[in-house]
């Protein structure tokens, strides 16, 4: 694995873009997983892939991002430039303007119901924008946008090994009643990785959407796993009703977000104390959630 930090990113903007060689750089409090993300300067970011499973993110957001951004109700990362692979470093990254705000898990949401409709209304957008030619569900986004199916036997082995330590036979209800349903729709714009820590809050409303790396189009059922993840059952309620999707696809997104905690929870040893208390909510909100 690539070393990526303060020294590294300051070699690459000197060599490629001296103009910005004077401007202090710091890493991100909050960098992520899959990228690692540096102040660069005061308005402007660094962002470069941690792996290259994550490499050809970066054309794609290039590519999609300045056309999405306008038609988008919030802001959303705006690409300034892109890096070249170097000796020291394998694949392209991406300078991005810097937005303002903290993410929905750390700053507190005075009114979840409103954050609620504002990220309906986010992803009402999103999905009325023109998908022709935009990437299919394939690796570069872990298949978001695609039959959950793929995931089936992860699943099937997550729920064997948790046997005994939650109701695995309710959750497996849960999988095996969506995982049969086939989305009918057309394509549609899909975000692929709704996470609180992927919403950036400003004065209790939400400000921006940022990560676009699983980036696709598809079935938006991918994109609806907050409702258990983050959500009250109220505020649930809220986002559902603003959103006009069908029963199939809540169904479709009840296994998306069951997958990923169920997962998180079966390789425990692998996970923060963070991850495996948002599985465990995650868990109890699909198993208490009959609507």
């Amino acid at each position: 694995m690539v070393d990526i930090n303060v020294s590294l990113v300051a070699r690459l903007i000197a060599q490629q873009f001296p103009e910005w060689a004077h401007l202090p750089i710091r890493p991100v409090a909050h960098s992520g997983w899959d990228n690692r993300t540096f102040h660069l300067g005061s308005d402007m970011t660094v962002r470069l892939p941690s792996h290259a499973a994550y490499a050809a993110q970066v054309d794609k957001e290039q590519r999609w991002l300045p056309i999405l951004a306008p038609l988008l109700p919030v802001a959303i990362p705006m690409p300034l430039a892109r890096g070249e692979p170097s000796e020291e470093y394998p694949w392209a990254w991406s300078v991005y303007r810097w937005i303002d705000g903290e993410n929905a898990v750390i700053q507190p949401i005075p009114d979840p119901n409103a954050l609620a409709h504002q990220l309906a209304a986010f992803l009402t957008a999103l999905q009325h924008i023109p998908a022709g030619g935009g990437p299919d569900p394939g690796p570069h986004n872990f298949y978001r946008g695609g039959s959950v199916r793929i995931y089936d036997f992860e699943t099937r082995t997550a729920l064997e090994t948790l046997r005994g330590q939650m109701d695995t036979e309710a959750a497996r209800m849960i999988w095996e009643t969506a995982v049969k349903t086939v989305y009918q729709g057309s394509p549609v714009w899909i975000h692929g990785d709704v996470h609180p820590t992927n919403l950036l809050v400003r004065n209790g409303q939400l400000g921006a959407v940022i990560d676009f790396g699983c980036l696709g189009i598809g079935d938006p059922a991918c994109d609806l796993v907050m409702a258990w993840t983050f959500f009250s059952e109220e505020s649930r309620q809220v986002f559902r009703s603003a959103l006009a999707l069908d029963d199939s696809t809540w169904a479709r997104a009840r296994d998306w977000a069951l997958w990923k905690a169920l997962i998180t929870l079966a390789d425990c040893q692998a996970q923060t104390p963070s991850k495996l208390l948002e599985a465990r909510r995650t868990i109890a909100a699909l198993l208490t959630d009959h609507t």
